[in-house]
C-alpha cells in the first residue's frame, strides 16, 4: 500500500477529526499519470475495479490493467488528432470502455464531457454546439447512436464519431482500433489548471450550463472518499450512478483510486433494488453510496432476506435524507446512513465525517477544504437557527475542488461567483453543534429519484406543442422519488383539457428530451399566477 493520496494533500487534525486539508500538487499535475500509472508502477496487480452487467460476464481490472488501457485509449485518440483542449463527449453509460476513455483523454489534456445515455437528438446537438464538441464516443446499446447520427447534421464541429460495443455505420469502432496501439506512451505536456472535464447541468433560467473542472479537481476527492464515504485500500467501493452524472466523479473514479481501493461496477441498465441487494455479498462489497431515492425502495423490501455483513459503511447524497429511511435503514443493517451534499461546481460542501454522530436530517458539517458560510441577501454571515445561502469563500484563490467558472459564460459564472464568494443558491441553517440542516434551493431545481431537473429545459419542449400556449414546471413531492414533475398549462385557442391530451403531452415531451424528464402530474389553468414584472410566481404554483 503505497498512501499515495498523502502525497497531495496536507492533512490537519484536532481531537481526531479533520479540521484542515490543503492540495499539494505540482504545476503539471495529472491524476492519470500521477495517480493511476504510478500505482501501477508500484503494485501493478492491485485490484482497481470489478465490473459485471446483466448478462454475467465479469472482469477485474488491475491498476496495470487500467494504466496500459488508458495508454492504448490515448495513443488511439492521438492519431484520430485529438489532442490538448479538445472538447470529447461520452455516452458510455456503466461500460468499463468509459475509465479506459476518460482516463486516455486526460492523459492527452483533451476535455472529457460525460453525458446520459438518456439524451435525444435535441440534448446532444445543443451540447455539441455549446461546447464545441471535436469528437462523440457512444455505446451501440438502445438506441444512443441513432439520436447521436441524427443530432450530426446540426453540430457542425463534430468530426470524429466512435463506437463502443460494436460497429455503427462508418464510425470508428473504439474496442477493435484502440488494441491495435501500444500499451505505453511518453507523458504528453499539461497543466493542472488546463480544463479537463465538463459536466452539463441543467438551469432555471435557461438551457443547461457547463459546469468546467481543472486537472486539480481529482485533489479535492480525497476527503470524498476518505472522510465521508469512508474508503480503504483493498476495500470495494459502489456508488450508484451512470457515468453521465457528476456522481459517478465523487464515486467511481478519483477518490476511491486515491485510496487504491478497487471500484465496483454493474452495468444495468434499470434500477431493480432486489438485484442490487444481492450483489453486495456476491462481490463483497464494503463501502457504499447512492440517492435517498435508492435507500427508500430498499426498505420496501425485506431487508432481512439479503446478506449485507460485507458493508461496512453507507452514505447518502443527492437530495435531502428523510429522518424515516435513516431510522429504517439503521434498524435493518446497524449502519448510520451518513449524509452529504455538494454540487457539479464543488466537491463534497457539507458532510457527516467518519468517526462522528450523525444527526439524522442533518446534511452535516462543513467540509475543510472549503470555507463554508451562510449569509443573508446583504452577504453577511448570518447566527445559528437563522436560514442562510450556502456559500464558500474564495479569498486570494480558488481552492481545489471548485469549478473554474462556467464554460464560455462568464456572465453567468460571475452572477455566482463574485466578491470572493461563491454562491451555490442552497439554503440551510446551522445548530449550535456545527451541523448544518438543509433547507431548500433560491431557485426553482427539481431533484426526482437522484436527477437534476431544470424547468425552463422541460417548458421549452413543451411550447413548441400547438396545444401549449403557457406553461411552468415545478416540482411536487412524492413519497418515493423526492418529486416528480409537474406541468402547470394554460391551453391555446381551439383546445381542450383531456386525460388524452395529457398522455399525448407527456409522450411529447419523453421524445423531445430525456424521458425522466416528462411531467407526471398536468395541471390545465386558465392562467398563470405572475409578478407585476410577469414573471410566473412558481411558489404560488408550488402551493396550489
Amino acid at each position: 500500500m503505497l498512501n499515495i493520496h498523502q502525497k497531495f494533500c496536507k492533512e490537519t487534525f484536532y481531537d481526531g477529526q479533520l479540521v484542515g486539508f490543503e492540495p499539494v500538487y505540482k504545476k503539471d499535475f495529472n491524476f492519470a499519470y500521477d495517480v493511476i500509472d504510478a500505482i501501477a508502477e508500484a503494485e501493478p496487480l492491485r485490484r482497481a475495479m470489478l465490473w459485471c452487467n446483466e448478462s454475467g460476464e465479469k472482469h477485474t481490472f488491475t491498476f496495470s490493467d487500467i494504466s496500459k488501457a488508458s495508454n492504448r485509449a490515448a495513443n488511439f485518440f492521438a492519431s484520430l488528432g485529438i489532442g490538448r483542449g479538445d472538447r470529447v463527449m461520452l455516452i458510455l453509460k456503466r461500460h468499463y470502455q468509459f475509465w479506459f476513455a476518460l482516463l486516455g483523454l486526460h492523459k492527452l489534456g483533451a476535455v472529457g464531457i460525460p453525458a446520459t445515455n438518456q439524451l435525444t437528438k435535441k440534448d446532444i446537438a445543443y451540447r455539441c454546439n455549446a461546447a464545441g464538441v471535436k469528437a462523440v464516443i457512444c455505446t451501440t446499446d438502445g438506441d444512443v447512436a441513432e439520436h447521436v447520427d441524427a443530432a450530426m447534421s446540426e453540430s457542425p464541429t463534430v468530426s470524429i464519431n466512435i463506437s463502443v460495443h460494436g460497429a455503427y455505420k462508418n464510425w470508428i469502432n473504439f474496442d477493435a482500433e484502440y488494441l491495435k496501439f501500444s500499451d505505453t506512451m511518453n507523458r504528453v505536456k499539461t497543466h493542472a489548471v488546463d480544463p479537463m472535464l465538463i459536466y452539463f447541468t441543467s438551469g432555471t433560467t435557461g438551457m443547461p450550463k457547463m459546469v468546467c473542472h481543472d486537472f486539480s479537481y481529482p485533489i479535492a476527492h480525497i476527503v470524498t472518499a476518505k472522510y465521508w464515504q469512508h474508503v480503504v485500500p483493498d476495500g470495494l467501493h459502489l456508488t450508484i450512478s451512470d457515468t453521465g452524472w457528476m456522481k459517478s466523479m465523487w464515486g467511481k473514479l478519483y477518490g476511491q483510486w486515491f485510496m487504491e481501493a478497487g471500484i465496483f461496477v454493474c452495468d444495468f441498465d434499470r434500477f431493480h433494488a432486489p438485484e442490487i441487494l444481492q450483489l453486495f455479498s456476491k462481490y463483497q462489497i464494503t463501502t457504499f453510496c447512492a440517492p435517498p431515492t435508492m435507500y427508500r425502495f430498499f426498505i420496501k423490501e425485506d431487508l432481512s432476506q439479503y446478506d449485507l455483513s460485507s458493508l461496512t459503511y453507507a452514505c447518502i447524497a443527492g437530495e435531502p435524507l428523510n429522518p424515516e429511511v435513516f431510522n429504517q435503514f439503521y434498524k435493518a443493517t446497524g449502519l448510520k446512513l451518513m449524509e452529504g451534499f455538494g454540487q457539479s461546481e464543488t466537491t463534497l460542501v457539507l458532510f457527516n465525517p467518519v468517526g462522528t454522530e450523525p444527526k439524522p436530517g442533518s446534511t452535516g458539517r462543513p467540509n475543510p477544504a472549503y470555507q463554508v458560510d451562510l449569509v443573508d441577501a446583504n452577504g453577511d454571515s448570518v447566527p445559528p437557527g437563522t436560514v442562510g445561502e450556502i456559500v464558500i469563500r474564495t479569498p486570494g484563490k480558488k481552492p481545489a475542488g471548485l469549478f473554474n467558472g462556467y464554460y464560455l459564460d462568464d456572465d453567468r459564472t460571475k452572477n455566482v461567483w463574485h466578491d470572493g464568494i461563491y454562491h451555490t443558491g442552497d439554503t440551510a441553517w446551522q445548530d449550535e453543534d456545527g451541523y448544518f440542516w438543509y433547507i431548500g434551493r433560491n431557485d426553482d431545481i427539481i431533484k426526482s429519484s437522484g436527477y437534476r431537473i431544470g424547468p425552463f429545459e422541460i417548458e421549452s419542449v413543451l411550447m413548441e406543442h400547438p396545444a401549449v400556449l403557457e406553461c411552468a414546471i415545478t416540482g411536487v413531492p412524492d413519497p418515493v422519488r423526492g418529486q416528480v414533475v409537474k406541468a402547470t398549462i394554460v391551453l391555446a385557442k381551439g383546445y381542450e383539457a383531456s386525460e388524452e391530451l395529457k398522455k399525448e403531452l407527456q409522450n411529447y415531451v419523453k421524445k423531445q428530451t430525456a424521458p425522466y424528464k416528462y411531467p407526471r402530474i398536468i395541471d390545465f389553468v386558465t392562467e398563470l399566477p405572475k409578478t407585476i414584472s410577469g414573471k410566473v410566481r412558481r411558489v404560488e404554483i408550488r402551493g396550489v
